[in-house]
């Protein structure tokens, strides 16, 4: 299926003129199996629409456009029963005790936007627990920056990329969850809530507490 152009604006988003029945017909019909699945949308349209919020569906929403998960043609069926199968076969690493609190609740809206500032190569996306390396740059939102790693060399001087597992924790959760949607070589402009970047604690020294931040990602390589 070719690329799908937004049929709602903000305005109608926020507005009562696009109803949570509209968006979950536009959704089950323009989004991949995949996608519905791990957004809580297969199964009957009335069933869909009475357990998920109107903010839910226009995340959702937001985040089909965002990560280009539409339907293709011929694509494979994946059942929610068989989802743990679906992963397994794929290589898909299952979220230890410790980073469940990583887990997006159902009634939970997406704490950060993503703004593509050079698109990757839209094949090769990371799945949960694969080891990425990234460059990045994180401001608050006065600008100041807090951290960065575009300084950081190896012996022969070569620029050193941050290597971690995606999805599992090791990172703040705006990374996690942002990541999952980026393909290599991709860069990015994250700006993150509080909840899901150093919440009211903040980083003693570095991030005042309950801040907004603000990074600039790419995503290198998937190790």
């Amino acid at each position: 299926m070719a690329e799908i152009s937004a049929p709602y604006t903000e305005e109608q988003l926020v507005s009562e003129d696009v109803s949570k029945k509209d968006l979950v017909t536009f959704l089950q019909e323009n989004s991949s199996q995949q996608f519905q699945v791990d957004h809580k949308l297969k199964g009957s349209a009335k069933n869909v629409t009475k357990n998920k919020s109107k903010d839910q569906l226009v995340a959702d929403y937001r985040l089909l456009f965002s990560t280009k998960a539409f339907k293709v043609e011929g694509e494979e069926v994946i059942a929610p029963e068989s989802k743990a199968a679906h992963d397994a076969a794929h290589g898909v690493e299952h979220v230890t005790h410790k980073t469940k609190k990583h887990d997006v609740k159902e009634a939970e809206p997406v704490k950060y936007t993503k703004k593509i500032l050079k698109t990757g190569d839209k094949t090769r996306f990371p799945n949960k627990g694969d080891e990425v390396e990234c460059f990045y740059t994180g401001k608050l939102e006065n600008g100041k920056v807090f951290d960065t790693n575009l300084e950081a060399v190896d012996k022969k001087g070569i620029k050193k990329p941050l290597k971690f597992k995606v999805g599992v924790g090791k990172v703040i959760r705006g990374w996690d969850e942002a990541l999952l949607t980026m393909s290599v070589g991709e860069s990015a402009e994250l700006v993150i809530q509080p909840e899901w970047a150093y919440g009211k604690k903040g980083m003693e020294g570095k991030v005042p507490p309950s801040s907004v931040l603000i990074f600039q990602v790419e995503l290198v390589s998937l190790v």
